[in-house]
């Protein structure tokens, strides 16, 4: 079946969620394509239950919470989403960038007027630690993500890592778990300042053990139920930990899949975009969110939000050229089905 839509953005996170609604406001209709079987990207896949701090008006909110409010604001411009499947081809139809033919793994061939790629860092798994039988405790002691925090209750955590992942969680959980262990291979970590500060504190009160400068080295256990975690220091003294789970942050590998093969000039990885409109260097592409790039960019959800009106304005454009647009606040034009 071959659809048709204004715009078809590739990514369901929540910066692809927001662009939906940006869309709409811009009287463009949109078609959503994500690899996963549901929407919501990394928080949903990786962190449901961890608090973001940093969405304007909301002082915390969860990474799940946020991903069902930004389904609920994109709802009044009915998007069509295409789930479970990526994207594999992309053809340009015409010289102006205005028609293009999406196909995806599925077979789902949809004609659009522009694209807008939010893939966030691609389709993405975790760096796994070199521990020889860590596939024995995957999955049951070992978890590269935390979608529950309550599965942690009165149990003994380590957490392998030096990023704002490791921190937080460790932050985090230490008032649920009976122990929570940190182990680092130096001192300083490379987690926001004042999450640091907060981990020196647990760390000085007891509540959290910080094991530095320290790396993985083994495991013990029996039918995949972690025991001890052995952890060593560069000289080979040994220490071990006991441990119910391991959880090791130390990021994500990124497979961009299709997207390389598609002439976007990319810079390690990250596709470079006009700041001002979050065009590619290619007519009619746009990127927004985590995969886009250019001088002292920010790698914030937020950032990803106001690059996603950014586009949605230059789509409508691009389109129209002709047009004579005033731009108008939400408050001005109001969205459909809206009650004051």
């Amino acid at each position: 079946m071959l659809h048709q839509t204004d715009v078809v953005i590739i990514g369901a996170g929540p910066v692809g969620l927001f662009a939906v609604f940006e869309c709409g406001m811009a009287k463009l209709n949109c078609h959503v394509i994500d690899a996963f079987e549901k929407i919501g990207g990394q928080c949903s896949a990786l962190y449901p239950e961890k608090p973001i701090y940093d969405i304007a008006a909301h002082p915390a909110i969860t990474a799940q919470d946020l991903i069902e409010q930004l389904e609920k604001q994109a709802e009044p411009f009915n998007p069509t989403y295409h789930l479970n499947q990526q994207v594999v081809n992309l053809t340009q139809l015409n010289d102006h960038g205005t028609d293009w033919l999406v196909t995806t793994s599925t077979g789902t061939q949809i004609k659009a007027k522009s694209i807008i790629i939010a893939a966030g860092v691609g389709a993405f798994g975790p760096n796994r630690p070199p521990l020889e039988n860590i596939a024995d405790f995957e999955g049951t002691s070992i978890h590269y993500a935390v979608r529950q925090k309550d599965t942690y209750r009165n149990k003994h955590v380590v957490i392998a890592g030096g990023g704002d992942s490791a921190v937080d969680w460790a932050l985090l959980l230490k008032d649920i778990a009976s122990s929570v262990s940190v182990v680092h291979r130096r001192a300083k970590f490379r987690a926001a300042p004042d999450s640091e500060s907060k981990l020196n504190a647990a760390v000085n009160n007891g509540e959290i053990q910080l094991v530095v400068p320290y790396q993985l080295s083994g495991l013990q256990g029996i039918d995949g139920k972690l025991q001890t975690v052995e952890v060593t220091v560069l000289d080979g003294q040994k220490k071990l930990l006991q441990a119910d789970y391991l959880l090791p942050f130390f990021g994500l590998s990124m497979n961009l899949g299709p997207i390389t093969e598609w002439g976007l000039g990319l810079e390690k990885s990250y596709i470079a975009i006009d700041q001002a409109t979050s065009s590619t260097n290619r007519k009619g592409i746009y990127a927004i969110g985590d995969i886009a790039t250019y001088s002292h960019k920010l790698k914030l959800i937020l950032t990803g939000f106001a690059e996603a009106a950014q586009a949605a304005h230059a789509i409508r454009q691009h389109l129209f050229p002709d047009e004579i647009v005033h731009f108008e606040y939400s408050t001005t034009k109001g969205v459909p089905g809206a009650v004051c």
